[in-house]
């Protein structure tokens, strides 16, 4: 009975891993949103979100920039609601729940990792060996069509969330997702 209980404690201290890190305090929509609050640009975040979303996060924003100038403790307690704030309207936009900002240095599935590497060294060539054959050759074309994109000026938001868009397609299309979520996407054609 007490072999158990140790096994349990030990189980739950492991390491979760996520499939999705635009949830994590590390993924690419809260580093954003931290490079909105410390530029004062919230353009840096609106492309993250659909634009039904824009008057929630404008508020919460000023708000935390208000509290930021201050100079108190309460500007990280600020600083979390608006990345709190940021990911649940990103995700929402995705058609997925929001279950909280997860922690920084939190494990993500491997694929995703290779996937925001593509994007950053601008090569799918590693993430496309982690692939199945027969999901290749789709996954290199999305690629193409975010890494396409992702030069924006960061004032035009709508060309920002167009870029979104095509990123949230190829990055569900890596995590193994054949069906489309349509982030952004219908901002990016409304404007």
């Amino acid at each position: 009975m007490i072999t158990m209980r140790i096994t349990d404690l030990l189980a739950s201290l492991r390491p979760v891993t996520v499939e999705a890190h635009c949830d994590t305090a590390d993924g690419p929509a809260a580093k954003a949103g931290r490079t909105a609050l410390e530029t004062g640009n919230i353009n840096h975040a609106l492309a993250w979100i659909p634009a039904d979303g824009e008057a929630e996060l404008r508020d919460v924003f000023a708000k935390a920039l208000q509290v930021r100038a201050l100079g108190t403790g309460a500007a990280e307690v600020a600083d979390r609601l608006f990345l709190e704030t940021l990911v649940r309207i990103h995700r929402m936009g995705e058609g997925v729940a929001f279950t909280g900002l997860q922690a920084p240095g939190t494990a993500i599935d491997p694929v995703v990792a290779a996937a925001d590497e593509a994007i950053a060294v601008n090569s799918d060539a590693e993430l496309l060996t982690m692939v199945p054959d027969e999901r290749r050759a789709e996954l290199h074309d999305r690629f193409h069509a975010a890494m396409a994109a992702k030069d924006f000026d960061v004032d035009d938001v709508v060309a920002g969330r167009r870029y979104l868009a095509a990123y949230v397609h190829f990055f569900k299309y890596a995590e193994g997702e054949d069906h489309d979520h349509h982030a952004h996407a219908e901002d990016a054609h409304q404007h």
